[in-house]
């Protein structure tokens, strides 16, 4: 961090001048060194960044990167601490928004004077249709290369509304969940079951919220399913379904 944009950002939160100047001049001409046993290195004078393991540093820095937020709607960016994510929605294939926000965030570290760690930054892209193709351009900060992962733990990490892990969940698990689901469920045994319904369990864990039960969603296909074929007259099955006939009664 640079004490003097610091500053700037404290004003633009309304902190009153007289405190800005004095954070200002606790995280300036710092002495500091290093003990590794009995060995101590010469002192350095530091205006650069923050003491580290100081009650303030944590609360400075968040300060400090509070303007970094997304420019489009399209895309969202969630930061804990001093890991950051971009999320970004891509439809029709079409990722310049995405990628212009990954730049934009490039270019707001290089004025902020903050290193991006490209070796610890991964790509996980999440395909919701199976039906459509894609070839997405990889992702390169700093002239290199985003490694493309399978898997990335971030969901809990980064404290996201339980709206988007639901959503997530959805997309991902339920959708495996629940294909077919009319077909095979009927048929499984109790073991079968169990480890499934464990599966929802942890979602519910994680979402901290309440999911549709392997029950609940196969009698939901199954509806779904029967008022399709009684809609469509050209169906095989058509003709197993009958409506109910309702008998009007007429208490005296």
């Amino acid at each position: 961090m640079i004490p003097s944009r610091l500053t700037i950002q404290l004003e633009d939160l309304g902190l009153y001048p007289s405190l800005c100047a004095w954070i200002s001049n606790f995280l300036k001409d710092r002495p500091q060194s290093v003990r590794v046993g009995n060995c101590v290195s010469s002192t350095l004078t530091l205006s650069t960044g923050a003491p580290q393991g100081c009650v303030l540093s944590p609360l400075l820095y968040s300060l400090y990167t509070y303007d970094c937020t997304a420019t489009s709607s399209s895309t969202i960016i969630i930061k804990f601490a001093d890991d950051t994510a971009v999320m970004g929605l891509i439809l029709d294939n079409d990722e310049r928004a995405y990628l212009e926000e990954i730049k934009h965030l490039e270019n707001w570290c290089q004025e902020d004077n903050l290193l991006l760690n490209v070796s610890k930054t991964k790509e996980l892209i999440v395909v919701c249709s199976k039906k459509q193709e894609w070839h997405y351009q990889p992702v390169r900060i700093i002239r290199i290369t985003v490694e493309r992962v399978d898997s990335f733990r971030c969901l809990r990490g980064f404290r996201l509304p339980s709206k988007v892990l639901r959503n997530v969940y959805t997309c991902t698990i339920e959708s495996i969940l629940k294909g077919n689901i009319t077909v095979w469920f009927g048929n499984c045994t109790k073991q079968d079951k169990q480890p499934l319904q464990k599966v929802v369990h942890s979602g519910e864990h994680i979402t901290h919220m309440e999911l549709l039960d392997l029950q609940t969603i196969y009698y939901k296909q199954c509806q779904t399913k029967a008022r399709r074929i009684v809609k469509d007259p050209t169906h095989p099955n058509n003709r197993l379904f009958s409506l109910l006939r309702i008998s009007t009664f007429k208490l005296l």
